[in-house]
């Protein structure tokens, strides 16, 4: 990559823009990084969600849907206009996002917990059903 294109044909441009613009990289453009992983007997959905609380995250399930959605407003303390702020990323969040679940979960057994800006949602599957024997008797 040339550093022309990084930054312009000035070197300061790249401090300005970080200062002063670009806010494709501002808080309310990211997504959270989320793992889904396939466990014996059960689905684990694990979103790293920093700077949020438990209170901050809503779940729900409809019509074997998932639906995530984390949100956070800025306080009255932060909004006050006597601060002068060279850069502000931590600002009001909003996040959302469904799963499609699987035929094999067991959606009144979902649980969740909440710990250190980790959600880890665990959805257990449903046993395995075995074929059912019909025993034939003598007429």
């Amino acid at each position: 990559m040339n550093n022309m294109t990084l930054y312009g044909k000035n070197p300061l441009d790249l401090l300005d823009q970080f200062f002063y613009g670009n806010d494709s990289l501002s808080a309310q453009h990211r997504t959270p990084v989320i793992d889904i992983l396939d466990e014996e007997g059960r689905y684990l959905i694990e979103a790293e969600l920093p700077g949020l609380s438990e209170k901050d995250v809503r779940l729900e399930v409809k019509d074997s849907t998932l639906f995530l959605s984390t949100g956070k407003a800025e306080s009255s303390d932060e909004n006050k206009t006597d601060r002068r702020w060279l850069r502000r990323e931590r600002r009001e969040f909003r996040f959302s996002r469904s799963f499609d679940l699987p035929e094999d979960v067991d959606v009144e057994k979902i649980e969740a917990k909440f710990r250190d800006g980790l959600l880890s949602i665990a959805i257990p599957k449903k046993p395995e059903s075995s074929p059912r024997v019909v025993p034939v008797l003598a007429a």
